[in-house]
C-alpha cells in the first residue's frame, strides 16, 4: 500500500527537497504540494493524503490554523499532520500540539528521520525526537495553558510518576531504563499507561501535562 503525502511550505526549495526525498523511497509518493496554507487545506480535504507535513509559518493559513482544519480533536475525519519547524523563530509549537499535530521534524532533519515519521504518522504514532522534546518544552514552558490540564482518569502509579519525570526532561526509552533500573519493555508498558490515563498521544504531550501540572518541581 502506498503513503500519499502532501506537503506544504512557502519555500520552494524546501518542498522539491522533501519531495525527492519521499518519492525515492519505495512505498511513500508525494501526492500534493501547497505553498501556503489555504491552500494546503483545500488540498488536503481533495486529495485526502495519508499523511499532511505543514510549515507552521505560511502565508494566509498559519500551519497551527491548517492542523487544526484537518486534524483538530473536533474532525470527524482527521488527516495526519507532522508539522515541520526551524525552533530558531517558531514560538507556537504548543498551539500546533492542541491543534492536532501527530509528530514534529525538524528542517533539515536527516532524510531517514523524514521517513521514519511519515511511517510513524500512518499507524497512529508519533515521531518526535528526544532532543526536539527537550526544545519543545523550552519553547512552551513559560506559556501557560488556556485552560486547566485535564486530570488522569485513573490515578498515577509512583512508577508512572517516575517516568513522566524522566519523559519531560526529553530522555529516551532506553535512558528511562537505565535511570531507572528496569528493562525498555518496561518502560513501554508504563508509557502506554500514562498514555491512557492521561488521554495523551505522544511523550511530548506527557511531557507538557508534567509541566502544567508542576510534576517538575
Amino acid at each position: 500500500m502506498t503513503i500519499r503525502v502532501l506537503i506544504a511550505d512557502d519555500q520552494g526549495i524546501v518542498r522539491a527537497g522533501l519531495t525527492t526525498i519521499l518519492n525515492g523511497q519505495p512505498g511513500i509518493e508525494v501526492v500534493g504540494q501547497a505553498a501556503d496554507g489555504r491552500e494546503a487545506v483545500a488540498l488536503a480535504r481533495q486529495l485526502r493524503p495519508d499523511v499532511c507535513l505543514f510549515d507552521i509559518r505560511m502565508p494566509h493559513l498559519d500551519g497551527i490554523e491548517a492542523t487544526r482544519l484537518v486534524a483538530g480533536p473536533d474532525r470527524a475525519d482527521p488527516i495526519a499532520v507532522v508539522v515541520i519547524t526551524t525552533f530558531d523563530t517558531d514560538e507556537y509549537i504548543y498551539g500546533a500540539l492542541k491543534a492536532g499535530a501527530r509528530g514534529f521534524l525538524l528542517k533539515g532533519t536527516e532524510p531517514d528521520q523524514l521517513i521514519r515519521a511519515v511511517h510513524a504518522a500512518v499507524r497512529g504514532d508519533a515521531l518526535i525526537d528526544p532532543a526536539v522534546t527537550r526544545r519543545l518544552l523550552a519553547t512552551f514552558a513559560t506559556n501557560a495553558p488556556a485552560e486547566p490540564p485535564a486530570q488522569p482518569i485513573e490515578a498515577l502509579t509512583e512508577r508512572e510518576e517516575e517516568v513522566l519525570r524522566t519523559v519531560a526532561r526529553g530522555r529516551t526509552n532506553a535512558e528511562i531504563a537505565a535511570e531507572l533500573h528496569i528493562s525498555t519493555s518496561t518502560v513501554k508498558f508504563h508509557l502506554a499507561g500514562l498514555m491512557t490515563k492521561l488521554a495523551a498521544r505522544n511523550r511530548v504531550e506527557l511531557a507538557m501535562w508534567a509541566y502544567e501540572t508542576n510534576r517538575m518541581r
